[in-house]
């Protein structure tokens, strides 16, 4: 059963008023696309925080709109970096029998034989683009790294064909791996370490990059 979240226009785009609403325990959002012009609205935020709980970050959500019904997903939000909440949010309108792009994020499953070797597990992505019908977007899409041995990697041709959708990336690109273990140069007793950068840095920890 999709998940029903009431929204209300506001008229008013001045930041006094946008204020206002968020003191009243509302959100100032957006709602656009599939037969409906950018219209300015307004929904209740602890509403909005259930229904998110209940239909998922990329579910689809019936938005009642003044007694008028348009099925939405949540496109983007706008998060006040001290307070950690949501201060604006657009929903996107969709046609469920048609397919769009969104992203999903990565979610790690499993502890990696690998890992348990003493080896390092790195996920340079963590978000893939999809294309699918609304309701054939999951909210993650999982990756199980049980079986992954030190100098394994999975790539995303090792989980295209897991999902009923299209997974917009190439197929050599790397989703999860595990780096040989950290190994420490040893050094005779009584001899002289040099100074400066130690010449071996295989297997240590890279920057991981993100993939919203």
């Amino acid at each position: 059963m999709v998940a029903v979240l009431e929204a209300k226009k506001r008229n008013n785009k001045q930041h006094s008023e946008l204020q206002q609403l968020r003191n009243n325990g509302n959100i100032p959002a957006v709602v656009y696309g599939y037969k409906i012009e950018n219209t300015p609205i307004y929904v209740n935020e602890a509403e909005f925080t259930k229904t998110i709980r209940e239909a998922g970050r990329n579910g689809v959500i019936s938005l009642n709109l003044e007694g008028q019904k348009q099925n939405v997903i949540l496109n983007e939000y706008q998060e006040d970096s001290l307070k950690k909440n949501i201060v604006h949010i657009d929903f996107l309108a969709v046609d469920l029998s048609a397919e769009i792009e969104a992203n999903v994020r990565i979610e790690i499953v499993g502890e990696s034989a690998g890992v348990k070797d003493g080896g390092v597990l790195q996920q340079p992505v963590h978000e893939l683009s999809v294309t699918a019908k609304p309701n054939d977007i999951p909210d993650a899409i999982r990756v199980d790294v049980a079986n992954l041995q030190v100098g394994e990697t999975i790539t995303v041709a090792d989980i295209r064909g897991n999902y009923p959708f299209s997974i917009n990336h190439e197929d050599e690109e790397t989703i999860a791996s595990i780096l040989p273990p950290r190994q420490e140069e040893e050094i005779s007793t009584g001899e002289q370490q040099e100074s400066g950068m130690p010449e071996n840095l295989e297997g240590r920890e890279t920057t991981e990059t993100e993939g919203e």
